[in-house]
């Protein structure tokens, strides 16, 4: 069973960063698919971005150019960098890893509240 434990939420004001990390407890991660998604108050989970076990990043258009997944596969750690953030992001974010096999995991979510 792999466990994705998140980290890096909390409250920022609008304009400012986060970085979020989320670090799984399997060697799993160097051959799996990762994602970040979120869900904000009232609404659906959604994805946010996701990377290849290569590398490659694909982000939600609407996010394209404040936000930067990336991984450690040495650390087995995945990254969110959100720049530039709006009170609409506001939300709990979520690590998703999917094993070669197709095994969703999820990790128990962080708190990001963009808020003045």
């Amino acid at each position: 069973q792999v466990q994705l434990v998140e980290s890096g939420g909390g409250l920022v004001q609008p304009g400012g960063s986060l970085r979020l990390s989320c670090t799984a407890s399997e060697s799993v991660f160097v051959f799996s698919a990762m994602a970040w998604h979120r869900q904000g108050p009232g609404n659906e989970r959604e994805l946010v971005a996701q990377i290849t076990r290569g590398g490659n990043p694909n982000y939600a258009d609407s996010l394209k150019g404040r936000f930067t997944i990336s991984r450690d596969n040495a650390k087995k750690t995945l990254y969110l960098q959100m720049n530039n953030l709006m009170p609409e992001d506001t939300g709990v974010y979520y690590c998703q890893l999917q094993s070669p096999a197709g095994h969703l995991y999820w990790g128990q979510g962080t708190q990001v509240t963009v808020s003045s």
